[in-house]
C-alpha cells in the first residue's frame, strides 16, 4: 500500500474536527509518545476515546503531552529510558497487575545517528538498536498475553530506510530498521493466529524534531510544510485500526508528495 500526500503549505489544526469515540473502551500504549510522531498518534488515539498511556525521558515533556491527551481521555504515562536492560519492566508490571487491558501498542520510539562509513561510533550503534530495536522487540513479545486477550494490534513506526538502505551516512539507522522490519514480519506470523494484528508504517520525510536535527546536520533548509506531517500518519492509522477483524493491513509506505532534497 503506497500512500502519497501533499502539503503545500502547512496543514491546519485538526482541534476542529469532532471526535466520535470510535475506541472508546480501548486501551493503547505508544512509545515516544511525548513528540512528533507518536504524540500525534496518541492524542488522536484519545480523541477517539481510547485511554491512553504513553512512555518517555523526559519529564517535562511527558507532562506537556499528558496535559493534551487528558483533554480528550485518560492519560497515563511512563518516565521510562527504553535503552536500560531492564527498562520495560515497570511497564509490563503495569499491564500484568489486575488483568489490565491493553488493546493497542504502538511502537512510535526511534533514534537516529549519522555515521560516515569506518568512522561510525559502536557506542552510537548500541544506541540505535537499544531503542530501534530491543525496546519494540522486548515489549511486544513481553505484552502478547495482554493483547491476546482482546485481540490487539500492534503497530511499527519504521522508516523508508527499512525497505532500502541506498542512502549514504546511514548504515547503522538502516541496519535497525530492516531488523525491525524483519521483527515484525516475524511476529505477524506467530501472533495472527492469536488474533493480533500487526502493521508497519514506512515513512518518509517527516516533520518532526528528529528531521530538523538531520536537515541541520545536512546544511540543508529544513522547510517542515513540505513533509509528511505526523497528523497524516495519525490519521490513516486510526482508519486502520479500526478496520473490522476479517481484514489486516500488514504494510504501508507513506512519504511527502514534495521533495525537498
Amino acid at each position: 500500500m503506497n500512500v502519497k500526500t501533499a502539503h503545500p503549505v502547512p496543514p491546519l489544526s485538526i482541534d476542529h474536527i469532532q471526535p466520535n469515540g470510535r475506541l472508546r473502551g480501548r486501551v493503547a500504549l505508544v512509545t515516544g509518545g511525548t513528540s512528533g510522531i507518536g504524540r500525534a498518534i496518541a492524542v488522536a488515539l484519545a480523541r477517539e476515546g481510547a485511554r491512553v498511556c504513553i512512555i518517555g525521558r523526559s519529564d517535562i515533556r511527558l507532562a506537556d503531552a499528558s496535559a493534551e491527551i487528558n483533554r480528550f481521555a485518560e492519560c497515563k504515562v511512563f518516565q521510562v529510558d527504553l535503552t536500560g536492560p531492564d527498562s520495560h519492566k515497570r511497564i509490563i508490571e503495569h499491564f500484568r497487575q489486575d488483568g489490565s487491558q491493553l488493546d493497542i501498542l504502538v511502537h512510535s520510539a526511534g533514534v537516529v545517528r549519522i555515521d560516515v562509513g569506518a568512522d561510525g561510533q559502536m557506542a552510537d550503534f548500541d544506541f540505535q538498536y537499544a531503542i530501534n530495536v530491543r525496546a519494540p522487540y522486548v515489549l511486544t513479545k513481553q505484552l502478547q498475553p495482554m493483547l491476546a486477550a482482546g485481540r490487539g494490534q500492534v503497530v511499527f513506526i519504521n522508516s523508508s530506510a527499512g525497505l532500502t538502505a541506498k542512502q549514504p551516512e546511514l548504515t547503522q539507522y538502516a541496519a535497525t530498521k530492516h531488523s525491525l522490519r524483519a521483527i515484525a514480519d516475524s511476529l505477524r506470523e506467530e501472533l495472527n493466529p492469536k488474533g493480533i494484528r500487526v502493521l508497519t508504517f514506512y515513512l518518509g520525510r517527516t516533520a518532526t524534531r528528529l528531521q530538523e536535527a538531520l536537515y541541520r546536520q545536512h546544511g540543508v533548509t529544513y522547510r517542515p510544510e513540505l513533509l509528511l506531517q505526523p497528523s497524516d500518519v495519525a490519521s490513516l492509522l486510526i482508519d486502520v485500526l479500526l478496520l473490522p477483524a476479517t481484514a489486516e493491513v500488514t504494510d504501508i509506505s507513506m512519504r511527502p508528495m514534495f521533495k525537498s532534497y
